[in-house]
């Protein structure tokens, strides 16, 4: 009986696991905001700040909501390269500078796809939002992101 109550206790926590390992993926949520020429948007954001996080990134998630989404931060300024391998749903990419302004826009990439998206300028980070928001809410390159990484929330 106790091999059994053993068995079935190692079984749980074997199932748990990864639902604590994903938990703590969306466990750093913090607010960004992107202001336009017309406009201030306001998003909340994961952030992916470790090797780890970065490359999980949004794969096999169904959804995401139109006021979320995910903020790779590098660190410090690089050339940044991207896919979609593992990614189910279309996504848009902001390539933005350490200044906080965006310096390259992917609208609406495509899901599953292994082709590399990227720019050759440097970039502190990725904003990744749902496929078709940049264009709904007229968001450009050269608009500014406001957020603690790029120095520049009040």
């Amino acid at each position: 009986m106790r091999s059994l109550v053993l068995a079935l206790v190692i079984t749980l926590l074997a199932l748990f696991r990864p639902a604590v390992a994903e938990e703590q993926l969306l466990s750093k949520l913090e607010p960004i905001t992107i202001a336009t020429e017309d406009d201030a948007k306001m998003f909340t954001v994961e952030i992916a700040d470790t090797d780890a996080l970065r490359a999980r990134g949004l794969m096999f998630r169904q959804r995401l909501p139109e006021d979320r989404g995910m903020l790779f931060d590098f660190g410090t300024p690089r050339e940044a390269a991207m896919w979609m391998k593992n990614t189910y749903i279309p996504l848009d990419m902001l390539f933005i500078r350490a200044d906080g302004t965006i310096a390259y826009i992917a609208e609406n990439t495509v899901p599953r796809s292994e082709a590399i998206i990227g720019v050759r300028e440097p970039v502190l980070a990725v904003l990744e939002l749902a496929g078709g928001t940049t264009r709904k809410l007229g968001i450009r390159p050269g608009d500014t992101v406001y957020h603690r990484i790029f120095k520049t929330e009040d």
